[in-house]
């Protein structure tokens, strides 16, 4: 049975449901709750700070406080003890304030004659909304009691907070959400630009009901939607026709142990005996537990958050019977708005997309691969969007800077119409050049290549104008999947794309997962520079099952056609020999089985890390063809890891260093007569690309909308002439050459 303290917490938040639900102005509201909060709670002080914007708290509402600090009172996020608990997401109670840590004394609220002092972040899943604080004249600690009830009462602000309850207005100083325009600045996941309208790929779970009238009731709607979800996740691991043995089986396992986790429901039904609705004791947990996991030192415990936050979205889903398709009907013009999203589910919107914004995700990221793919503006890192945007409303996407306009002003709307004009114009103008070839005005001709890994590449090969396929990326095949693809699944594919190709010729790189391409059926390795570790060939050489049957499929895929196979990240000689004596067994395997055989083979290997520049003369002369791999090549010979943000940038490929190590490159590869080619993001800027043929490079593999930039650029000057302004450069001691090149090209 409920005890006293129970039933006045019930009680408290019927209060305040009621305070919610009378019309009025936010204000009002605010001032009436922390009324009600003070008075059931036995306080002299109850306050409401919300966020005014990311980094600013604001004094919204007040019982016992000065009223008019009201909305002139602000903290900087962790300033003062308000700041501390929501920067942290942690409670904070003191007998005495003042003697804390970080405490920050504001003359103007009155507050230093109430020394006892209880803060609780009012956060939901994930997303800090404000600070609810009670405070007394009586030096004492706040019981536990009072503790849970003051976060059962922040969990119900946060839910209503979400319904709009506190919105501001023009005659109030509330912060004003979801109406006006805001910018957004992230990272550039996939250049671009687009102007659309926001879809929401998983809409937030609308609670409703945060207040439970019958808690009786609502434990036993909480049950039956628990064992619902029992059953599910029972019935997904028994229709798995995975391995048994498989590293994917522990981690399903794990996220079976949630969801049977005894400790898990019987929190809820506390919460529920406080007076919470089943709903928002799924809310109040899972946003508890993700504070905790977002602070765990062991990368498994903050990667279980993902599981958490998947079991308690199926629960509430299932609970207020709100799915995934909540009846809303996409725009003709739709931008993504995710958190995050594979790239199966990516795959499932194809081209309809016209722009994808992520607030998490990375510039290797599955949703950036296939968003370059499909040639879709990408922008990663736009923090908070998910809570900002509502399905509907008007949003450009600027891919080139990384920034997101969310309901734009008309100026600034007009100002980016033009920008998509000029380079609606800018591709008109390449197309004409799409079947002349990449010659300079010095007579040196430049084979430009297309970076592919899904069939929707394929139709850019003849638009692009591209000789051929540089990179095909076998990885996406095994990306999308829920299980390993077989073998006469991937020979298909392969197949389909030669047919596709119509005779120019494909590299196909083998597969390549590991550091940020973790296959969904793997255990991903937590490893501390995953960058650095298990991936690429070394997966291929410990797990040679895998590595055989895609080479078997390839062979069987080539028949009577040419086939071009690369191995990707060989940092010693021994594994391309390794690589390539497996190769050669598959090749003679197939042809004793009777099978028809390619009508070539050519072997490469991608360069991608600088022990390779110094491997013996043997290992160029093994191979037929080399790709520089320009993104990874370049993050470890500047120490700077790619998907950070902090110093990614920092690094310039026009650095004159870099510059000369893949000049070394080149003459490595022209004295073994082996043919190489530059491949990565760096190939597809215009001026990269043009240093890069005037260092000796006569191949270029980029993605197929870069195609066309690059060969105007190219078709316009003399290359001969770029590389004597270079030599002077490099001898005058410039260390950088991206202003050298660029005020030449100014020039002429």
């Amino acid at each position: 049975m409920p005890n006293r303290r129970d039933s006045d917490s019930r009680k408290l938040l019927r209060r305040l449901r009621d305070s919610l639900a009378t019309a009025g102005a936010s204000q009002d509201r605010l001032d009436s709750i922390t009324h009600d909060i003070a008075d059931s709670m036995g306080t002299q002080v109850c306050s409401i700070y919300l966020f005014r914007d990311a980094d600013t708290l604001e004094l919204c509402a007040t019982e016992g406080l000065k009223p008019e600090s009201v909305h002139q009172t602000r903290l900087r996020l962790g300033e003062g003890l308000v700041g501390r608990v929501a920067r942290t997401g942690r409670n904070i109670n003191s007998a005495n304030a003042p003697s804390e840590p970080g405490f920050r004394f504001m003359p103007e609220t009155g507050e230093e004659v109430f020394p006892a002092f209880l803060g609780v972040p009012i956060q939901r899943v994930g997303e800090k909304l404000g600070v609810l604080v009670v405070q007394s004249r009586e030096q004492r600690q706040f019981t536990e009691d009072e503790i849970y009830g003051l976060e059962v009462v922040a969990m119900v602000l946060a839910e209503m907070a979400e319904l709009g309850a506190f919105q501001g207005s023009a005659s109030d100083g509330l912060p004003l959400e979801h109406r006006f325009p805001v910018m957004f600045r992230g990272a550039t996941g996939q250049e671009g630009a687009a102007e659309g309208r926001v879809w929401l790929h998983e809409p937030r779970v609308v609670v409703a009901n945060p207040v439970g009238d019958d808690p009786d009731t609502e434990a036993e709607r909480l049950r039956a939607g628990v064992s619902q979800l029992r059953d599910r996740v029972d019935a997904m691991l028994a229709d798995s026709d995975m391995d048994a043995d498989g590293d994917h089986m522990q981690v399903l396992e794990a996220y079976r142990l949630f969801a049977h986790s005894r400790s898990w429901l019987t929190r809820m039904e506390e919460d529920i005996l406080r007076g919470l609705s089943a709903e928002a004791a799924v809310e109040k947990e899972q946003s508890l537990a993700r504070a905790r996991l977002e602070r765990a030192a062991d990368p498994y415990l903050r990667d279980r958050l993902h599981d958490l936050d998947d079991l308690s979205n199926r629960l509430l889903r299932i609970l207020t019977g709100q799915g995934s398709d909540t009846g809303a009907e996409m725009p003709d013009n739709p931008v993504l708005i995710a958190r995050n999203i594979g790239p199966a589910e990516l795959l499932d919107y194809g081209r309809r997309l016209r722009g994808i914004v992520l607030e998490e995700g990375s510039v290797g990221s599955h949703a950036a691969i296939v968003a370059r793919a499909l040639a879709i503006p990408l922008v990663i890192h736009a923090t908070r969007i998910t809570s900002e945007a509502l399905n509907g409303d008007p949003i450009l996407v600027d891919g080139d800077q990384g920034v997101v306009h969310l309901r734009p002003e008309e100026t600034v709307a007009g100002a980016f119409r033009d920008k998509m004009a000029m380079q609606a114009e800018a591709q008109n103008r390449y197309a004409d050049l799409r079947g002349l070839p990449a010659t300079a005005t010095c007579g040196t001709t430049i084979q430009l290549y297309m970076n592919a890994g899904l069939m929707a590449d394929l139709p850019s090969l003849a638009g692009s104008g591209a000789e051929g396929v540089g990179l095909f990326r076998t990885e996406l095949q095994f990306l999308t999947r829920s299980k390993v693809p077989r073998r006469a699944e991937l020979a298909a594919i392969y197949s389909h794309v030669l047919d596709s190709a119509a005779g120019k010729p494909v590299m196909f790189r083998t597969l390549d997962i590991g550091s940020d391409k973790v296959l969904p059926y793997m255990k991903p390795q937590d490893e501390p520079n995953p960058a650095m570790g298990w991936r690429a060939i070394r997966v291929g050489l410990d797990k040679r099952g895998v590595l055989r049957m895609q080479l078997q499929a390839l062979i069987r895929a080539a028949v009577g056609r040419p086939l071009y196979v690369m191995f990707p990240f060989i940092a010693d000689i021994s594994e391309y020999e390794a690589a390539y004596k497996i190769l050669m067994e598959e090749l003679a395997r197939e042809k004793r089985l009777g099978h028809a055989m390619p009508s070539d083979i050519r072997v490469g290997a991608m360069l991608e890390t600088p022990s390779m520049v110094f491997a013996p003369k043997r290992f160029y002369e093994m191979c037929d063809f080399i790709s520089i791999g320009g993104n990874d090549l370049k993050q470890f010979f500047f120490a700077a890891d790619r998907e950070n943000e902090r110093v990614r940038r920092r690094y310039d490929t026009m650095n004159v260093a870099f510059l000369d190590f893949i000049e070394q490159i080149i003459h490595r590869c022209d004295d073994a007569r082996v043919a190489l080619s530059f491949c990565g993001e760096d190939a597809g800027r215009p001026v990269e690309a043009l240093t890069f043929a005037a260092l000796g490079l006569r191949r270029l593999s980029m993605r197929p909308a870069s195609i066309g930039p690059v060969k105007h650029l190219i078709r316009r000057v003399s290359i001969a002439d770029l590389r004597a302004v270079i030599d002077s450069a490099r001898a005058s001691g410039v260390t950088n050459l991206r202003r050298t090149v660029t005020e030449w090209l100014a020039q002429h």
